[in-house]
């Protein structure tokens, strides 16, 4: 059986590969666990990007080329002499290489996922070889909108072109026979990562021996593609933003990246998340009868607007978002999700959650359904989390413990 544990509750649903774990959603499933945060406490340590510059020329979807590029990745952990405990960490829109641990000097901010990333953690570094890069097209040193186009000797910009994830995954598998990695033991990731980890099955099948894919999607709705383009617009019509040519002029669309950062938080929060945390708490006890902040959760989504808006780039953004509007891998197989898994040979942990309107449920049990028919070995999670899309992020016990459960089904596979 793929998932054990005290805390599921596991219902059989028609095939014998799917498994269906439904989470009773308590009150304390609404705080990170004490146990969670003691694996949290438990870090890789200070860590050091490393870069790897490629000079042979990648051929894009978009019919452009790379001539050169460079990515950035940091690793966590020992490759073992079979080389075959290499997990690959695919970041969503905002991430970067960064996965785990800190860097000298920067602060305590750990890396985004280091409450899933290190020693006893879901993906233990004392087993696992962990890879994670700044996918092209990042803003944090991998080649992208922010760094020198050497045909022009001045930033990218605008003129960087645009990335599909199949893109993103051929620059990795480069990146693997650069580091001499055959095949990965695991490619991992949630949202966006997660759609990595799909193609990587589908595009190199016999490089890739489970795909981990959370919170995730088959393909962006309308709704989810329209909030895309209203964050666009958000900062392509900053004054600041100048057709994309920003750095020219010293500036950055600041209130145009806040603004679009403000629109994608609320749809990566549920409802009931934003209402515990915030209700309809005043900064003061009277209305002010004006247009100034006056309720907490304006004031939270300021605050995190501006904090990204430092932080980021609004190229990188624009890009980042386009690359969610096209990924759809059944258009290469007449529109068939079941087609385009047949092509995959990996065994596949797919993980839902109740809250997350972004990617709902829905989404994953699509994704479920079509593997099963595609005849590939599956295992499913639904996770009752209130914490909306971003509970991939969030350390609860049952989303920790299902995790870990499955990342060691690996470790005995491959004889850690």
């Amino acid at each position: 059986m793929p998932l054990q544990g005290r805390a599921f509750t596991l219902r059989f649903h028609l095939n014998p590969h799917r498994i269906r774990l439904r989470m009773s959603n308590q009150s304390k499933q609404k705080k990170v666990s004490k146990e969670a945060k003691d694996v949290a406490s438990h870090s890789v340590g200070i860590v050091t990007p490393q870069t790897l510059h490629f000079d042979q020329p990648l051929s894009l979807v978009s019919g452009k080329t790379l001539k050169q590029y460079d990515l950035v990745y940091e690793t966590y952990g020992e490759l073992n002499v079979s080389r075959t405990n290499a997990v690959l960490i695919c970041h969503a829109l905002s991430g970067d290489h960064h996965a785990a641990g800190l860097h000298a000097g920067k602060g305590k901010k750990p890396g985004w996922w280091d409450s899933c990333i290190g020693p006893g953690k879901p993906i233990d570094t004392n087993h696992f070889f962990v890879v994670c890069l700044n996918n092209l097209g990042g803003c944090n040193g991998s080649t992208g909108p922010n760094t020198v186009n050497p045909d022009t000797e001045e930033l990218y910009g605008p003129d960087f072109p645009i990335i599909t994830v199949k893109d993103w995954v051929e620059s990795q598998a480069r990146f693997a026979d650069a580091i001499n990695i055959q095949a990965w033991a695991a490619v991992v990731g949630g949202s966006l990562g997660g759609m990595q980890a799909m193609a990587w099955s589908l595009y190199y099948p016999d490089r890739i021996k489970h795909a981990v894919v959370i919170a995730s999607t088959p393909k962006l709705t309308a709704q989810n593609i329209a909030f895309n383009e209203i964050s666009r617009k958000a900062i392509t019509s900053d004054p600041a933003f100048h057709q994309g040519h920003y750095y020219r002029f010293n500036t950055i669309p600041t209130k145009g990246l806040m603004l679009a950062r403000m629109i994608g938080h609320i749809t990566y929060l549920s409802d009931a998340s934003m209402g515990e945390k915030f209700g309809r708490e005043r900064k003061t006890e009277a209305f002010n009868f004006g247009y100034e902040v006056e309720f907490e959760v304006e004031s939270y989504l300021n605050y995190q607007g501006e904090r990204f808006s430092k932080s980021f780039d609004a190229n990188t953004y624009l890009l980042m978002t386009r690359v969610l509007d096209y990924f759809d891998p059944a258009s290469e197989f007449g529109g068939s999700l079941e087609k385009a898994f047949e092509q995959a040979k990996c065994n596949y942990f797919v993980v839902s959650f109740s809250t997350d309107w972004r990617f709902a449920p829905e989404r994953s049990e699509q994704l479920v359904e079509s593997m099963i028919k595609a005849g590939r070995s599956v295992s499913y999670a639904e996770v009752d989390a209130p914490y909306g899309h971003d509970a991939f992020l969030i350390p609860t016990e049952r989303y920790m413990s299902i995790f870990s459960a499955y990342m060691k089904r690996i470790i005995k596979e491959i004889g850690e």
